[in-house]
This record gives structure tokens, C-alpha cells and sequence, in this order.
């Protein structure tokens, strides 16, 4: 399950593909981007994109979502 949430307050979108786990490890991937990644498969589990509002202000084609709380998608 693909999960997403904007917490407007902090300005920070999280993605993650199922639930986060204390095992994962942070990343820093450079342009206020932190990717999630586990330790056994060395895939990446989510992405954390800090100041959304100014990256998808600013990107030149968009995103193809908008920015809501909490919301939950089945892929």
C-alpha cells in the first residue's frame, strides 16, 4: 500500500510504501529531499520532500498529485 501525507504547518510531504519501520534508514539525498531505505533489501521504503509547497510551486511540469493530509492509496 502506498501511503502519502502533507503536514501543512511543517511544510513536509511524506511517501512511503507500507509502514515505516524503526529498522529504516535515513538518507540524506541533497535538496531538502530524505529518502527512507531498507537495510535488508536496500530499496528505498519513502521519501520525506521538506518545504513541498516552494519544490512543487517551483517544478517546471507540476506534480501529478496535490498536496492533502492523510490520505492512503492501493497500488
Amino acid at each position: 500500500m502506498l501511503k502519502y501525507f502533507y503536514d501543512k504547518e511543517a511544510d513536509i510531504f511524506y511517501f512511503s510504501q507500507g509502514t515505516p519501520s524503526a529498522f529504516d534508514q535515513t538518507i540524506e539525498a541533497g535538496d531538502d529531499v530524505l529518502l527512507r531505505i531498507s537495510p535488508r533489501t536496500k530499496r528505498v521504503r519513502g521519501f520525506t520532500l521538506l518545504n513541498a509547497s516552494r519544490k512543487t510551486r517551483n517544478a517546471p511540469t507540476g506534480v501529478p498529485f496535490t498536496l492533502v493530509p492523510n490520505v492512503s492509496v492501493r497500488a
